[in-house]
């Protein structure tokens, strides 16, 4: 079983394509306290869970709060930029290389409905 293992994990994973970029979530617990009408106070807690994610262009983590995000981005198939990047200039490389695989002019006038 683990020879298996060894040989499916030597020919069929890529390190260089198969990086995962959600590292970890993780929940913190933040004390608040408020005051009643009678004005005693009263401490209360919240959870808030955070995601740590590996940026896509400069290839370190960073942490945004899960309610921040879509739930359907949080995969490894959608791209994660950090704040110190710019996820603009990002997206303009991507589709740089999108029009190169597919030898598309940028001006071409052809229907989306025939990619």
């Amino acid at each position: 079983m683990i020879l298996l293992m060894i040989v499916f994990i030597f020919y069929f994973c890529n390190l260089n394509v198969n990086i995962l970029m959600l590292l970890e979530q993780y929940t913190e617990k933040n004390k608040y306290t408020r005051k009643s009408k009678n004005g005693t106070e009263h401490v209360y807690y919240r959870n808030k869970t955070y995601i740590k994610l590996r940026c896509d262009c400069c290839m370190e983590a960073f942490v945004r709060a899960k309610s921040a995000m879509d739930p359907k981005r949080l995969s490894n198939s959608y791209y994660h930029v950090c704040k110190n990047c710019d996820s603009k200039k990002f997206a303009q490389e991507r589709g740089l290389e999108k029009r190169k695989i597919w030898t598309m002019k940028v001006d071409s006038l052809i229907d989306i409905s025939m990619l």
